[in-house]
């Protein structure tokens, strides 16, 4: 079974940021532009100050028949959103999502963001060991 270091996993492509001011339009738009479900929002300094995913696009825009030209990401991003470091275990990962229940975690070092991983950036093997853990938890 792998236990591979998030330095394996980040993806080697840098992360997609926008600044808080930007619309969800143009977020829908940079992720459909490069096959990504969520888009970082940073500071002018490159600071992590939350993420904006397909699911909040559902569930904060269309749900609640926003205008995705006026919405800017900061009024509809999840703020501070939980994050890790890259010296996480690709299962320890694997946890942090499936108990927070998002698919897609940024990895931040001190005050700099490295990268972002999602769930499908991990081999069969991690998400078979998560499932087995499971199934144990389920069975105690």
């Amino acid at each position: 079974m792998s236990n591979r270091p998030m330095q394996e996993i980040i993806t080697r492509r840098h992360p997609v940021t926008l600044p808080p001011e930007a619309t969800v339009q143009e977020a829908c738009q940079a992720m459909r532009q490069h096959g990504i479900g969520a888009i970082l929002v940073t500071d002018p300094e490159g600071r992590l100050l939350g993420i904006f995913t397909g699911r909040d696009a559902v569930c904060r825009m269309l749900a609640e028949g926003r205008d995705p030209r006026a919405t800017r990401l900061g009024e509809v991003m999840t703020a501070k959103p939980d994050c890790m470091p890259p010296r996480m275990r690709a299962i320890e990962a694997l946890r942090l999502m499936r108990d927070g229940g998002f698919r897609h975690v940024p990895v931040v070092e001190g005050e700099r963001l490295v990268g972002v991983v999602s769930r499908g950036d991990f081999q069969g093997s991690e998400q078979s060991r998560l499932e087995e853990e499971s199934c144990l938890w389920e069975r105690l």
